[in-house]
């Protein structure tokens, strides 16, 4: 083989990641999305149409924590099956306007994929009025996949907050709430 032909013809990583991160993407009911690659990833309902990940929030709807339009991202979607992070990829993040072309036929995806959405009868209508639609659309090769894992862990760390840990029941708990009443 000669070096056009081997320059040309696609390794299997770029021949199977468009077709790993479509078919990860169309299964999984959530995935992780982290804005410009920065923090802990957030879950977002999607779904998936015309090559890219849509997501509609904010409004009343998902918090989108940091997605903007012509911003980048970092998706990672998790094994149906095994419930596992299965694949990651970089993504750039495209506002389409509320009633263009783009618009409409997320919208129409992602009115199916909405649970008991209070209205849903005028859902676009409330989508258009208070929320955001988001394509998220795969922008370069995947950065982990089945065979190309990291070996450390990416347990994250809990979100801070003022709530605490209950303090241990009353050791006269127990007798108290199973002791045999008389008859």
């Amino acid at each position: 083989m000669d070096r056009v032909t081997a320059a040309a013809t696609p390794s299997a990583e770029e021949f199977f990641d468009p077709a790993l991160v479509e078919e990860s993407a169309k299964k999984s009911g959530l995935l992780w999305v982290a804005a410009d690659g920065q923090g802990p990833g957030r879950p977002l309902w999607h779904a998936w149409q015309g090559g890219a990940v849509v997501v509609v929030g904010d409004g009343g709807e998902q918090p989108l924590h940091g997605l903007v339009g012509g911003g980048t991202a970092v998706v990672t979607v998790r094994s149906k099956d095994k419930g596992g992070r299965l694949v990651r990829w970089p993504a750039r993040v495209v506002e389409p306007a509320p009633g263009s072309e783009a618009w409409q036929a997320a919208v129409d995806e992602l009115k199916g994929k909405r649970l008991n959405a209070p209205d849903t009868d005028t859902v676009t209508d409330r989508w258009a009025r208070e929320c955001r639609v988001l394509r998220l659309e795969p922008a370069g090769a995947t950065t982990q996949r089945p065979g190309a894992m990291p070996d450390t862990s990416h347990a994250a760390q809990p979100v801070p907050t003022p709530a605490t840990t209950r303090h241990p029941a009353p050791a006269g708990l127990p007798k108290l709430l199973f002791r045999r009443r008389r008859p």
